[in-house]
């Protein structure tokens, strides 16, 4: 419907002049995904400060059948926040729900609106002498109500799990208006309830398709009294495996991320932020990034970690290696890392796969997958990184040097299908920690089986029957 004067009225007298805009310039920078790969239209930028005004807002949708897209920090990177080109739908940004409810350092847990950002999230905990673990390297930016509505992943998932896993309970507004999960705005971080359906996993992950979460128990860990991070060159992924193999045996559940990088995503990195520099003196294909936290104290940390590579270096699995001996080395390791998604976009386009594979295949899957490619799309140069410890790659494919950016997009739809026909043979999953949203809504079907689809759709018919809540996403 579109957005009449007096609906338009409604609306502000529900969130206010502040919370309404109508204005274009306010609304452009909502309406494109954070790759730059769709741009939509909306009525309206609509932007509560409560979880009463939250369901106003859905209760008038639903009244008037008007669709809903809800956004928070729109870092996503398969279109799961961005609007499609009706212009029928309303924006929902949760920005100004940003207040952290309580914090219980005794039952290690924090409850926060779903507009807290990540690293707000990280620095609460933080000030209490806690640990909140989900790390991304959009956490300045992301907002806990996109990192459970994608059941983020992250860096830290070998030890701590992802988004899914460290909560609790969760406060969320259905599709027709009713508030569940708080009553008052008092959630139950229990540990342990066991009174019927967990209604608060149909919402962890579906990307605001069956309704809008706004608040959340997150569980909080002791701050470690140490964390020790190095860089380790590594000729082959099977190397790293091995390596991944001897960490876990030597440190146990101390070992917080195991994080694979390919030369040429480094040689990016340095490319388009030449502050950041490769740690070792010896080059190889491929890199592994890991860090372990401790209990008990530094010296053991030290001791540990250099005693877990001293080993791997007699065995020949890794080539070289370096410790970080300062808190500032280990923010360069890190940046390493963290800066591979922006140099790739520095560079231009490419065509980018989140996907799970079994641990023990990765490496069969990469030599099989970097030869299909090679041999299909000539040219074309590999990215792979990713969290290896928890089997999640990015599998990523840049362009042939000098390729049309058009022509190279052109060919998404086959690199696709042959990079997912290859997961699904090897029994992994398109999409590991990114969500489906636009991106992948018709892929997921070759792939899910019917009876899943068939079930994913009987519940969005239930819960969502008129279809407004972000339409045209995961389904």
């Amino acid at each position: 419907m579109p957005l009449t004067a007096q609906l338009a009225e409604a609306f502000a007298a529900i969130v206010g002049t502040a919370g309404l805009s109508t204005d274009p310039g306010d609304l452009a920078p909502h309406l494109t995904d954070w790759r730059q790969r769709y741009t939509g239209r909306a009525q309206a930028l609509l932007r509560p400060a409560s979880t009463a005004e939250v369901a106003a807002i859905v209760r008038l949708c639903h009244q008037h059948r008007i669709p809903i897209v809800p956004q928070g920090g729109n870092t996503g990177l398969v279109g799961g926040a961005t609007p499609d080109g009706s212009g029928a739908a309303v924006l929902l940004h949760l920005g100004r729900m940003n207040r952290i409810r309580a914090l219980d350092a005794l039952g290690n847990t924090i409850t926060a609106e779903a507009g807290v950002v990540l690293a707000t999230l990280q620095d609460a905990a933080r000030a209490a002498q806690r640990l909140y673990p989900l790390s991304l390297a959009s956490e300045g930016s992301c907002t806990l109500g996109g990192n459970l509505s994608t059941n983020a992943g992250g860096t830290a998932v070998l030890r701590y799990g992802n988004a899914r896993e460290l909560c609790l309970a969760i406060e969320a507004v259905t599709p027709d208006g009713q508030v569940i999960g708080s009553r008052d705005g008092r959630l139950l971080g229990l540990r342990k309830d066991n009174t019927g359906y967990d209604l608060r996993d149909l919402f962890i992950g579906a990307e605001g398709t069956l309704g809008i979460i706004t608040a959340a128990v997150m569980k909080l860990f002791p701050l470690p009294k140490a964390q020790v991070t190095g860089f380790a060159a590594v000729r082959t992924p099977q190397a790293a495996l091995a390596l991944l193999e001897r960490a876990q045996a030597a440190c146990g559940s101390t070992l917080t991320a195991f994080e694979l990088v390919c030369e040429a995503a480094l040689e990016l990195v340095e490319k388009h932020y030449p502050g950041n520099r490769y740690p070792l003196g010896v080059r190889t294909p491929y890199g592994v990034l890991l860090e372990i936290s401790d209990h008990e104290n530094a010296a053991h940390a030290t001791r540990l970690f250099e005693g877990l590579l001293e080993d791997s270096l007699e065995a020949g699995l890794i080539e070289d290696a370096v410790v970080a001996q300062s808190i500032e080395q280990s923010r360069a390791l890190w940046s390493l890392r963290e800066l591979i998604s922006e140099a790739q976009a520095a560079e231009g386009q490419n065509i980018k796969h989140d996907i799970s594979i079994p641990i023990g295949r990765i490496a069969a899957f990469i030599e099989s997958t970097d030869a299909a490619l090679a041999a299909a799309f000539p040219g074309v140069r590999m990215i792979n990184f990713g969290h290896l410890g928890d089997g999640n790659l990015h599998y990523n494919v840049s362009p042939a040097p000098g390729q049309v950016p058009a022509d190279f997009l052109g060919q998404q739809a086959a690199i696709n299908r042959l990079v997912y026909d290859a997961v699904d043979a090897e029994g992994g999953s398109i999409s590991a920690e990114h969500g489906l949203g636009q991106l992948k809504r018709q892929d997921i079907r070759r792939y899910k089986s019917p009876g899943d689809l068939a079930l994913m759709r009987v519940i969005k018919t239930a819960l969502d029957p008129l279809g407004i809540m972000n339409p045209d996403k995961v389904l």
